[in-house]
C-alpha cells in the first residue's frame, strides 16, 4: 500500500554541506521500518507491516528499497568522511589505518650513495613513534629519505590493521608498488612492517611475492639488519616475538617541538574484537632510567613536549620486578610514579600520554597530573561502549558505572581538563537500546572529542566468530546518529574556550596555507588545535598567549596577545 511507499519519496542530496540532521532524522525514521531488529515507526502498525502486497506493488518497494540503501550508504559515507575529517584536524589516536602523513625532505634527488628509503605510515600514534625509529636505523646505515615512492630503492609500508579497511589499504598498495617492480626489474625493495605483516607473516609474501621484508613492529630498530639479509638474497619474515631492547639508532624525528616516547610495549588485554595483543606482543616496559635519559636528550635538543606512549599507557610497570616500599602493595614502578620521575626533565614544557585503559586509570594518577604543572589537561581514554553487557562481551573489564567514576575524579581534580574516548557501534548482538546507552554516555560525560567507528570483523578474534553479526547498513545508520552527537557535544564542550586567554605552544606556520584563518598554529594543554596571526617559523617551539575570539568544535581562532620571554 502507499503507507509502505511513502517515506521512500526522497533523495539524498550529494554534496556534505547538504547532509543535515533533518535528513539524517529521515533516513532513521526510513531505516527504523525496513531493517530487522529495530522498532516500528509510528505510521506502520505490526499488523500492517504483515499485510500482503499486490505483486507491482512488492516489485515497487523492491526497487525504491534498493534506491533507499544505496542513498543512505552515500550518505553515511559522507558523513563518516566529514567525521573522520574532524577528527583528524585534531587527533593523534585515529587508529583507523588512514595514511598518516610524515615531513619528508625538500629534496627529490637520491643521495650520492644510491640508498635512498621512503616510508608510508598508516594508523596510530605508535605507528608513528615506529616508524621514526626505523628512520633513525635506516640512516644510521647510511640511507638517505626521499619524498617520493617513486625515488626510493627502499620503499617502507609501516601498517595498520585495527579494521578490515585499513588492511585493504595495505594491499590495494602493495599492488601499485609490485607492478612497479616487475614493469622495471630494478633494485626496489619493498617492506611491509607493523601490525598487518605481524598478522599475516609469511602468507604475505604468497599473497604479494614482490615483496622482501615482512616485519612486525617489534623488529622496528633492527630494519638494517633485516634488510642486510635482504641483499643477500633471502626474502626475510620477522615475526617472532622477542624482549625490546633499546634502540642504538637514534629516531628521526618529524617534528621539531613535540616528541614521541614509548614507555610501554605490547598488550596483555583480550578484548575480543581486537587483534592488537597478536600483532604487538606482551607487555614489555621500560625501565625509568631510560625513559628519563631520552627525555633529557630532547631537553638538550629544544624539544618542548614529550608524550609518552603505550597500548595501554597506565599499566606501564606491571611487569617490572619488586613492589613499593610504602607497604601498600602496588607494584615498584606504576605510570604515576613515572610521571613524578621525569616530570623535572629540563626544557620539557609539556606531558602528556596515551593510551588510557579504564581498568587501570586510577585517581592516585590523575590527582598526580593536577599536581604535576608540566601535565597537559588532557585524557584520552576510550570507553568503547555504554552498555555493560556489551562491555562484558567485549571483554574489557570495567563497567560504565566505573568509567564515569573515573570521568568524575578527572572532573574533581581537574575540572577545565578536555576528555576524549574511542566508541564501537554495531558490536555483535548489540540492540538499538544498547547502541542507545552509548549515545547517552556521550551525552551526559561531554566529552571533548570521541573517536568512532563500526565494529569491523578481524581475523583470529572472537568477535569476529559471534552468531549475531550486526547489518552493515546498522552498522552505518548507528554510526552517523552517533556521530552527530559527538559533535553536537563536542560544540557544546568548546564553548567553555570563548573570549579565554589560552597558552598555545606554537608549532609553527599554519600548514593548511589558508588565508584568513591564521598564519600560525599551536595545541593548547586541552589539546585544542589553535589558529593565530604570527609569524609561526619565529614562534615554534614557544609558549604563546593567544585571546580566543572564535570557537568551533575542534578548532579555536584567536589573536596573539604575548610570548614568552627566552
Amino acid at each position: 500500500s502507499s503507507k509502505y511507499t511513502e517515506p521512500l519519496r526522497w533523495r539524498v542530496p550529494r554534496t556534505r554541506a547538504a547532509v543535515k540532521p533533518a535528513m539524517l532524522s529521515r533516513v532513521n525514521t526510513l531505516a527504523a521500518g525496513v531493517l530487522p531488529g529495530r522498532p516500528a515507526p509510528p505510521h506502520l502498525s505490526s499488523t500492517t507491516q504483515l499485510k500482503p502486497a499486490a505483486p507491482a506493488q512488492r516489485r515497487q518497494i523492491a526497487r525504491h528499497a534498493v534506491a533507499v540503501e544505496e542513498e543512505i550508504s552515500s550518505a553515511a559515507a559522507l558523513l563518516e568522511r566529514a567525521s573522520s575529517e574532524a577528527h583528524a584536524s585534531t587527533s593523534d589516536f585515529c587508529g583507523d589505518g588512514r595514511v598518516l602523513k610524515r615531513p619528508q625532505p625538500s629534496s627529490t634527488a637520491v643521495p650520492s650513495n644510491g640508498k635512498a628509503y621512503h616510508i608510508v605510515t598508516m594508523g596510530c600514534q605508535m605507528n608513528l613513534a615506529d616508524s621514526e625509529r626505523m628512520a633513525g636505523a635506516l640512516e644510521a646505515a647510511g640511507y638517505g629519505c626521499v619524498n617520493t615512492p617513486e625515488a626510493a630503492d627502499v620503499l617502507v609500508y609501516n601498517t595498520c590493521s585495527i579494521r578490515d579497511k585499513a588492511e585493504q589499504k595495505v594491499y590495494s598498495a602493495l599492488g601499485r608498488q609490485a607492478k612497479r617492480k616487475r614493469r622495471n626489474m630494478g633494485n626496489l625493495k619493498i617492506v611491509v612492517a607493523g601490525c598487518v605483516a605481524q598478522q599475516e607473516g609469511a602468507t604475505l609474501l604468497r599473497r604479494v611475492p614482490e615483496v622482501d621484508l615482512v616485519m612486525g613492529p617489534q623488529y622496528a630498530n633492527r630494519i638494517d639488519e633485516l634488510l642486510e639479509r635482504v641483499d643477500a638474497g633471502s626474502q626475510v619474515v620477522a615475526t617472532d616475538q622477542l624482549d625490546i631492547v633499546e634502540d642504538v639508532a637514534t629516531p628521526r624525528r618529524d617534528s621539531e617541538i613535540t616528541a614521541w616516547v614509548n614507555v610501554i610495549y605490547g598488550c596483555n588485554e583480550r578484548c575480543t574484537y581486537c587483534v592488537v595483543p597478536n600483532t604487538r606482543g606482551q607487555e614489555q616496559s621500560r625501565t625509568p632510567e631510560a625513559i628519563r635519559n631520552e627525555m633529557l636528550s630532547l631537553g638538550e635538543a629544544g624539544y618542548s613536549e614529550v608524550t609518552l606512549l603505550g597500548q595501554n599507557v597506565d599499566a606501564y610497570g606491571r611487569d617490572l620486578p619488586g613492589f613499593a616500599t610504602d607497604g601498600s602493595g602496588r607494584r615498584a614502578h606504576t605510570f604515576t610514579d613515572l610521571l613524578r620521575y621525569v616530570h623535572d626533565v629540563p626544557g620539557i614544557k609539556r606531558i602528556r600520554f596515551a593510551t588510557s585503559h579504564p581498568r587501570y586509570f586510577t585517581e592516585r594518577l590523575v590527582r598526580a597530573c593536577s599536581e604535576l604543572p608540566k601535565m597537559c589537561q588532557f585524557f584520552h581514554i576510550p570507553f568503547q561502549s555504554g552498555d555493560n553487557d556489551i562491555l562484558r562481551e567485549m571483554k574489557r573489564g570495567y563497567t560504565h558505572e566505573r568509567y564515569r567514576n573515573i570521568i568524575h575524579n578527572i572532573r574533581r581534580y581537574m575540572p577545565d581538563a578536555s576528555v576524549s574516548g574511542d566508541a564501537i557501534v554495531g558490536f555483535p548482538g548489540e540492540t538499538e537500546e544498547q547502541f542507545q546507552r552509548t549515545v547517552q554516555l556521550v551525552q551526559e560525560v561531554g566529552f571533548d572529542r570521541v573517536n568512532t567507528a563500526a565494529y569491523s570483523p578481524r581475523p583470529n578474534t572472537p568477535a569476529a566468530e559471534a552468531a549475531e553479526q550486526v547489518a552493515d547498513l546498522i552498522k552505518m545508520d548507528r554510526l552517523n546518529r552517533l556521530n552527530l552527537v559527538v559533535n553536537q557535544v563536542a560544540e557544546e564542550r568548546a564553548q567553555r574556550f570563548a573570549g579565554r586567554d589560552l597558552e598555545v605552544l606554537c608549532e609553527g606556520p599554519n600548514p593548511r596555507g589558508e588565508s584568513g584563518i591564521g598564519t600560525a598554529f599551536g595545541r593548547t594543554s586541552h589539546n585544542k588545535l589553535v589558529y593565530f596571526d604570527a609569524d609561526g617559523e619565529a614562534l615554534k617551539g614557544k609558549l604563546c598567549t593567544v585571546a580566543i575570539k572564535s570557537v568551533h568544535a575542534y578548532t579555536l581562532y584567536g589573536d596573539l596577545i604575548e610570548v614568552e620571554s627566552t
